[in-house]
């Protein structure tokens, strides 16, 4: 290929539930993840709150105004670092993070009141749903799906063999 425009990244859809443990567990597949693959792999949050997570609709709406701010994926790791918090004491905790990362926490409140992320977080549910996610996390590359919620063991093997394959096509 003599062309030197870099090629696109591959995409990696992570459906999460910002209030789950299991999508806590996951972040060191995730990190482990950026550090092999770097630029060649994109690595997109979408949302998928889970009923049984009462705080998750508005941890998703959060995690889109930090994206409006600058920090999403900072924001992400925080808000996952503290599932259990999350739990027990609710929307106190999304300010909180958005506080220690210097984020503009009165905007944060009044995107909160506004829901003027409802819709980009409606849609990813709806576009999960329409897939087949059930749970969380749930891995989407290409038209492969992995359900992180079964079982972690193995996955991160499972999602780099993927991503390896339309990468080393290019490769060569």
């Amino acid at each position: 290929m003599s062309d030197s425009t870099p090629a696109a990244p591959v995409v990696l859809d992570l459906w999460c539930d910002l209030e789950c443990p299991d999508c806590h567990r996951a972040l060191d597949d995730v990190r482990a993840l950026r550090a092999r693959y770097g630029d060649r792999l994109e690595i997109r949050l979408r949302h998928f709150p889970l009923e049984k997570h009462k705080h998750a609709f508005a941890a998703a709406q959060a995690a889109e105004e930090a994206v409006e701010q600058g920090q999403g994926w900072p924001y992400i790791e925080a808000l996952l670092s503290r599932t259990d918090d999350l739990g027990r004491t609710g929307e106190p905790v999304l300010l909180d993070v958005a506080r220690e990362l210097g984020l503009d926490t009165e905007e944060f409140d009044t995107a909160l009141i506004d829901g003027r992320h409802l819709l980009t977080v409606d849609a990813d549910h709806a576009e999960g749903k329409a897939i087949g996610v059930t749970g969380t996390p749930t891995y989407v590359i290409g038209d492969e799906r992995l359900d992180g919620g079964k079982s972690q063991e193995g996955l991160r093997e499972r999602i780099e063999e993927i991503v390896d394959r339309p990468l080393a096509s290019r490769d060569r």
